[in-house]
């Protein structure tokens, strides 16, 4: 399944979107060489950024009946805990738990290939049209942008 907008970062690090809808976001990441730290399993940042996308879809995906799902929503804060390490295949599932017209309260969890539960996190984001970029406001970003 194609992502709604152009992500190059995410794209670069191999995501794979598996399910969007009803306020809930299913991505897919087959751990590489490139996302490995020094121990050899998932580097915390690439499941963090894992985490993030999959909560920030999950708030996004109530506005599938709109172009593009809709207004963008930038991470305000989020909190993560890591209980094991991730290996092989992993699946984040992203749930929004609240929302109001303009912030989302998320919670996502990332599974290893044996189905455990590798880390969490919960999130707050905030729903945007456009990003400021000095004087110009930055639209969300499409294909080749």
């Amino acid at each position: 399944m194609e992502f709604p907008v152009h992500i190059p970062f995410v794209e670069q690090l191999g995501f794979q979107l598996h399910a969007i809808g009803d306020g809930e976001a299913e991505l897919r990441l087959t751990v590489a060489e490139q996302h490995l730290n020094s121990w050899r399993v998932a580097h915390g940042g690439v499941v963090m950024t894992l985490l993030d996308v999959a909560m920030a879809h999950a708030a996004r995906s109530v506005n599938r009946h709109l172009p593009d799902l809709g207004p963008g929503v930038v991470t305000v804060e989020m909190k993560t805990s890591f209980m094991r390490p991730g290996e092989g295949q992993l699946r984040a599932v992203g749930k929004l738990l609240h929302r109001s017209t303009t912030m989302a309260f998320c919670e996502g969890s990332v599974y290893g290939e044996d189905g455990k539960l590798s880390a969490h996190a919960t999130g707050t984001f905030m729903y945007l049209r456009a990003l400021p970029a000095g004087r110009q406001l930055k639209p969300l970003g499409g294909e080749g942008d």
